[in-house]
């Protein structure tokens, strides 16, 4: 094996310009890319690598495929965009909401409220017209990486030591959100405070009491553990878990055209498979998480959360832009 691949430097960080090998067999070349994320591989985001690894290798004919760094092991999502754009790595995974750090635009995605239901989730995520509205509005916005797919960890409950049955119940609770416009918007609106910090902050976080509640997806929940130190799940259901597959214009000028349609057709296979399999993914983590006795609120009545929530879905739209306004349209329609 002839390799350019750097050892990492101790907590994780990235010492290498570039993570991408190549192995020489007796037939072929397999030339081997990065793909980072910040969560376990038993999560969503591992379901979704193994997709696109699997499609590229048969496509590719076994010469090309991923080396998969979870667990933040090159960094956490806001550093992994900023390497991506650099082509230290070749691909990640990073949640809409932190890549409104490079687009602002994409933080419509964090907007309360408007997927109706898990089922118009899984339909406006795959919907060929919103898929080529966000490539569109990170082509217009972003320099250095591309957006190959859409996905969706589900959608995102509060979890804390108390339980939430209603809006009231959040009022004066400093709960950690993503740093987006959007959530800073929506919360407050519930009576809450706003509190934001790294995802790998959050555990000790709940168990200090430097927050009172955080919300994600059931799975990212069960498998980071934080049932721990905040025991109750309320399904709030408030906004959706969704991601997007990013890959370093350093890579991709390097492929040749054929090449290019075997990643895009990779990515295109995860968008087709993955949500499914991330749903049933969080029904059996809720299932998991009451056999060993964490607390899961499921009726709560999510009227006065909607009441609040919905005029402002419009107003952040157009603050944040045209793009934002023309994908919120766009996931309206989808039925």
């Amino acid at each position: 094996m002839i390799t350019r691949r750097k050892a990492l430097a101790a907590g994780g960080g990235l010492a290498a310009a570039s993570t991408l090998s190549w192995s020489f067999g007796a037939s072929a070349q397999t030339r081997k890319f990065s793909f980072g994320y910040d969560q376990p591989r038993t999560t969503g985001y591992g379901i979704l690598a193994d997709i696109f690894d699997g499609k590229l290798k048969e496509l590719s004919k076994g010469t090309m495929s991923i080396d998969q760094f979870p667990g933040a092991q090159l960094g956490q999502e806001p550093q992994m965009l900023q390497k991506v754009r650099s082509g230290d790595i070749d691909f990640i995974i990073s949640s809409t909401a932190n890549a409104s750090t490079l687009a602002p635009e994409s933080g419509v995605f964090s907007l309360h409220y408007i997927f109706k239901s898990e089922d118009h989730l899984k339909k406006a995520i795959a919907d060929p017209a919103v898929i080529k509205a966000v490539r569109d509005m990170v082509a217009d916005r972003v320099q250095g990486a591309r957006v190959l797919a859409v996905s969706t960890l589900g959608l995102r409950n509060i979890y804390s030591k108390k339980e939430i049955h209603k809006v009231e119940d959040l009022k004066g609770m400093k709960i950690r959100v993503q740093a987006t416009k959007t959530e800073d918007t929506h919360f407050p609106a519930y009576g809450a405070q706003v509190v934001h910090m790294p995802f790998g902050d959050v555990y000790t976080s709940l168990q200090t009491g430097v927050v009172d509640a955080a919300e994600n997806g059931v799975n990212v929940y069960l498998s980071n553990k934080h049932y721990e130190t905040a025991p109750i799940m309320s399904f709030t259901e408030h906004e959706a878990n969704n991601s997007v597959v990013w890959v370093s214009d350093k890579v991709w000028n390097s492929l040749n055209d054929t090449q290019k349609k075997w990643v895009q057709e990779a990515a295109d296979t995860v968008g087709r498979e993955q949500p499914a399999r991330a749903l049933k993914l969080e029904a059996d983590s809720a299932v998991r998480l009451e056999k060993i006795g964490v607390k899961l609120v499921k009726n709560v009545d999510k009227s006065g959360f909607i009441k609040a929530a919905t005029p402002i879905q419009d107003q952040l739209a157009k603050e944040l832009g045209p793009h934002a306004v023309k994908i919120l349209d766009l996931v309206r329609k989808v039925g």
